[in-house]
């Protein structure tokens, strides 16, 4: 075993120690001997010369009792010795104390091991690169596929239109609410729902001219989104105003010359087209397979991550040790989400082609949804200032600011999609791929924000067609629950109790349907599921239903936000909307569990940004704030830094990107 005086000590001490045990042996023999010297002196014999008496008498005279000089020479210089060596020693110390960097004995050239804050704040910071790397390889993963042909199918990549924190909820409220017998009544129109975006190839755009462009198409869209939401038509069916509408939105997003998905008009497709799109969409799932599982492993490592973080946070595990484990184990899964996109980036890099041949289709690409997106935002403008009359200002709160977003991302995505057109006249394969992923990042957002506003105002219809069917599955359980029918006993005065709670919520959601003023139908759909719930008499469809809604529409809400300011969201806020997207598809109860978790994932987001603040506050590059604001620029040079790209840690930022003028 190490003794104590070596551990803790590097190699090169050793010599020190030597020394001062040289010193040590060289002071015990100095010693010994001045102590042996009397013994040394009284053993010697010399003969004694004759002299005088007078004399004799003088000589004896010192030895009688008395010392010589000689003998303090010995002593004195041990005494010497030993001071000098106790002053040498002292400053030595004193100087290893003032010019020591690590504390007690920690071995020089080896990292003291970290503290738990330290553990903690490099969790911290793994989780969010990781969780920014996902996203924005599902970005560019999205434009790949849709560059082959897959992937705008609605079965192509998970959560292409949204986030991944939406797998597993489903559409149960998609095919109508049930009655009371629970037989469903047929789907409920969704007016306002994500239009078509547009594949075309939109080749041949002049510098500049998607302003010009945007602007006709915009114009076309928004005389057909003005009819929508007319003041006197039934809030529950759509009416031949907004069928129209709707039609015209779709038609100014659809790429020009797009045949319909079924073949040409009126007619199925033949047997020889459908072979062939089938070999080529197989030849496209081959081609995007590896990126696709890449991307489905690093999620998968994210979501277990997070996992473990929320445990942490709740103070599981408890033991100190376990807990310094669990947040290695959260570092880990973080390094290996990072691991598996950066593994496949230089491959995604060649198959794109950007800075060769593959340019031109994928400007082809992000042209064709940069137009689609041009109509439908002035289309979301008009459906968000119809939303605004029809319903409390509660209801838009979630796309309060989410057209003029998608406006500010546009223009940025303009001014590069510009830059990537001169670039492949100049045959700048660089600038190229800098500024065409830039657009992408953009034209992503941009479609995230105007589909929020589509899909609100589609969730809202559903709700307030709900929520009659609501109030009467309400009452049926209320009266279960008077005939004792519920299933935990509760005393008669907590009944009692929860009754009149009940019958108040119910009351208040009626004046409010029957009163002048809007009302939030989500809102009220939260209530009457929430306040039946505490009477647990087994719920009924309908409010299962209603439950489920309200929380795919919370999750969809704070997973769009932290897409859009990614920027600056910080790892609190993902991993509780992580643990909101975690919750089964089953029943009220997770539901809740879900909407809460979605609504305080939400609101923490939120406190994040406005704690980060606008960045590039000067800078009078347009839209370049918002850009960095969203991660789609990675703000690390003063232009904003090089664009987010598929791939981990190591290979996102491998493509920088310069301000075009």
């Amino acid at each position: 075993m190490t003794s104590s005086l070596f551990r803790g000590r590097s190699r090169r001490a050793k010599a020190h120690i030597r020394v001062r045990v040289t010193h040590a042996v060289l002071g015990a023999l100095v010693g010994a001997g001045w102590l042996m010297l009397p013994l040394m002196t009284a053993a010697t014999r010399r003969p004694v010369p004759a002299t005088s008496p007078g004399t004799l008498a003088d000589a004896a005279a010192p030895g009688q009792g008395g010392t010589s000089a000689a003998d303090y020479v010995l002593p004195l210089i041990a005494v010497a010795a030993a001071a000098v060596l106790a002053a040498y020693g002292y400053l030595r110390r004193v100087r290893r104390t003032r010019t020591r960097t690590t504390p007690g004995t920690t071995l020089p050239g080896r990292p003291a091991p970290p503290t738990v804050a330290d553990a903690e704040r490099q969790a911290r910071i793994a989780l969010v690169l990781a969780d920014d790397c996902v996203r924005t390889s599902r970005e560019e993963l999205g434009f790949v596929r849709e560059r082959f042909g897959v992937g705008k199918d609605g079965v192509g990549l998970r959560g292409e239109a949204g986030g991944w924190a939406r797998e597993g909820w489903g559409e149960k409220a998609e095919a109508g609410p049930p009655t009371v017998d629970e037989t469903r009544a047929g789907a409920i129109p969704a007016t306002g729902a994500a239009a078509d975006t547009g594949t075309g190839s939109g080749a041949g755009a002049a510098h500049g001219g998607f302003e010009a462009e945007a602007g006709a198409r915009a114009a076309a869209g928004a005389g057909a989104a003005g009819a929508r939401f007319e003041a006197g038509t039934d809030a529950d069916r759509p009416t031949p105003q907004e069928t129209k509408a709707e039609a015209g939105t779709q038609a100014a997003g659809a790429a020009p010359g797009a045949e319909p998905a079924g073949g040409t008009l009126g007619h199925p497709p033949s047997e020889t087209e459908t072979q062939q799109r089938a070999t080529a969409g197989g030849e496209a799932e081959s081609a995007t397979a590896a990126f696709v599982h890449a991307l489905r492993g690093a999620e998968t490592e994210l979501v277990a991550a997070f996992a473990i973080w929320r445990r942490y946070e709740q103070g599981l595990p408890e033991e100190a040790g376990a807990r310094r484990q669990a947040l290695v184990g959260v570092v880990g899964r973080c390094a290996e989400a990072g691991r598996r996109l950066d593994a496949q980036a230089a491959a995604l890099d060649q198959v794109r082609g950007l800075e060769g041949p593959g340019a031109g289709v994928a400007l082809d690409v992000a042209e064709g949804r940069f137009r689609g997106l041009a109509a439908r935002t002035v289309a979301a403008h008009a459906t968000l200032a119809a939303l605004r009359e029809r319903y409390a200002p509660s209801a838009t709160d979630p796309v309060t600011g989410s057209v003029e977003q998608a406006k500010d991302r546009l223009l940025f995505a303009t001014a590069h999609l510009n830059a990537t057109r001169r670039s492949i006249d100049t045959a700048d394969g660089d600038g190229t791929a800098r500024n065409l992923r830039a657009a992408e990042g953009a034209v992503a957002q941009a479609e995230t924000l105007v589909t929020g506003v589509e899909r609100l105002a589609a969730r809202l219809r559903e709700a307030a067609a709900l929520v009659p069917a609501a109030l009467t599955g309400a009452e049926a359980e209320l009266t279960a629950a008077r005939h004792g029918r519920s299933r935990t006993s509760l005393a008669t005065g907590e009944l009692n109790a929860r009754l009149a709670h009940a019958d108040g919520v119910l009351a208040a959601v009626r004046e409010e349907l029957t009163g002048t003023l809007p009302y939030d139908p989500l809102d009220a759909l939260r209530r009457i599921t929430r306040a039946v719930d505490r009477l647990d008499v087994g719920r009924s469809g309908v409010l299962d239903t209603a439950a489920l809604l309200v929380a795919r529409t919370s999750l969809d809400s704070a997973d769009d936000f932290v897409t859009v300011h990614r920027g600056a969201v910080g790892p609190k806020a993902r991993a509780l909307l992580s643990e909101a997207a975690r919750s089964p598809d089953t029943g009220s109860r997770t539901a809740f569990e879900a909407d809460t978790a979605a609504r305080e994932a939400r609101g923490l987001a939120e406190r994040d940004v406005r704690a980060h603040g606008t960045p590039y506050p000067d800078t009078t590059t347009i839209g370049l704030p918002g850009a960095v604001l969203g991660g789609i620029l990675l703000a690390e040079d003063p232009d904003g830094g090089p664009p987010a790209t598929f791939g981990g840690p190591a290979t996102r930022g491998r493509r920088h990107v310069r301000a075009p003028g």
